[in-house]
């Protein structure tokens, strides 16, 4: 057993009235099993927890977070405790809502530990609390795909990576972002692996089943997001494109349609959107593709040409650009869901 494990890390779990309750006990339950539950398993005899898990928050009393989920806090902000590390779980946020301002103590309280030497972990939406601490500020991080928007409006200076499952926002790893809702399993893995020993994160991934998502999250993101916006002219070209995006010289369509001067369109739309035309009409078309590959066996040309690319070897191409893999592993990737549907 690898020496870290013999010292019990203390750990602190935020919870808010915001947070997933999924995410909050899933950590706490996977953190607390650490060192015991495998060895109870298979009757090894060496049980020794690994973490200290206590549930921290702003709220001294008992509350029920997202979908009425039961909190009892075991220490509060105002008591100004200390740990090793601090996790930061998924809240649920839309993706148009903002928190400045919500939770000042617990912000400059992350600020704190942080300058003290704790670790800081986020998963999924978490982050949005990080960043603003301003702890992310020029540095990567990752979120919910859904996310992307939230960030460039908020949080402009944060190297957002919507594609990476887990980001490092610097080489000493003292702060670590995850993705989407269930990367908290990779998140908790990589915590183990970290501060207990790999083995312990394996032996836990065998227990809960849990797996690591080499693919990030690039294969489940949703590539076609209308970000709110007040440009008419925007609008009419997103709608357009939305019908016929399959069309082989759509944009040349879309300038004699909307009878704007090119430049002029472009740089418009960019501004509105965050997306430049060409852009936009690709992630239609990828997600189309997506839908096709989901769906059937259509042939891997034959979806190519459906969504408006004759050139199957740049589909290819921007296919793994855009989802990270092969229309064929994505495609295998996915089957399993529709054939349990069949």
């Amino acid at each position: 057993m690898d020496k870290k494990a013999n010292k019990l890390v203390e750990v602190l779990i935020l919870a808010l009235p915001e947070t997933a309750g999924s995410a909050l006990y899933g950590m706490v339950d996977v953190l607390s099993a650490t060192g015991n539950l495998w060895q109870t398993l298979v009757r090894s005899g060496d049980e020794s927890r690994r973490f200290r898990v206590r549930i921290l928050s702003p709220l001294e009393q008992p509350f029920t977070c997202g979908n009425g989920i039961p909190v009892n806090p075991q220490v509060s902000i105002a008591d100004d405790p200390s740990a090793e590390i601090v996790i930061l779980p998924e809240i649920w946020l839309g993706p148009d809502e903002s928190l400045h301002g919500r939770y000042p103590a617990l912000i400059d309280w992350l600020r704190r530990q942080y300058a003290q030497g704790a670790e800081l972990y986020s998963a999924c939406s978490g982050s949005i609390l990080l960043a603003e601490t301003d702890l992310l500020d020029g540095r990567p991080a990752t979120s919910h795909w859904g996310y992307k928007d939230l960030f460039r409006r908020h949080y402009p200076k944060v190297r957002f990576d919507p594609a990476s499952n887990l980001v490092y926002a610097d080489e000493s790893g003292r702060i670590v972002t995850a993705g989407g809702t269930t990367s908290w399993h990779d998140l908790a893995l990589h915590i183990i692996a970290r501060h207990a020993s790999p083995g312990d994160a394996l032996h836990i991934a065998k227990v809960y089943l849990l797996k690591w998502h080499p693919e990030g999250q690039l294969p489940y993101t949703g590539l076609v997001r209308r970000a709110p916006h007040a440009d008419s002219i925007a609008k009419r070209c997103e709608t357009w494109l939305s019908g016929h995006f399959s069309e082989i010289d759509a944009i040349r369509q879309l300038l004699e349609e909307i009878e704007v001067p090119e430049r002029s369109l472009k740089r418009r739309f960019k501004a509105a959107t965050g997306s430049t035309l060409i852009q936009y009409l690709q992630n239609l078309r990828i997600e189309e593709a997506k839908r096709l590959l989901e769906q059937g066996e259509l042939p891997i040309d034959a979806v190519s040409e459906a969504v408006g690319y004759l050139d199957i070897s740049f589909f290819r191409r921007l296919f793994k650009r855009l989802t990270g893999l092969t229309p064929g592993q994505y495609r295998r990737m996915f089957q399993p869901m529709r054939l349990a549907n069949a």
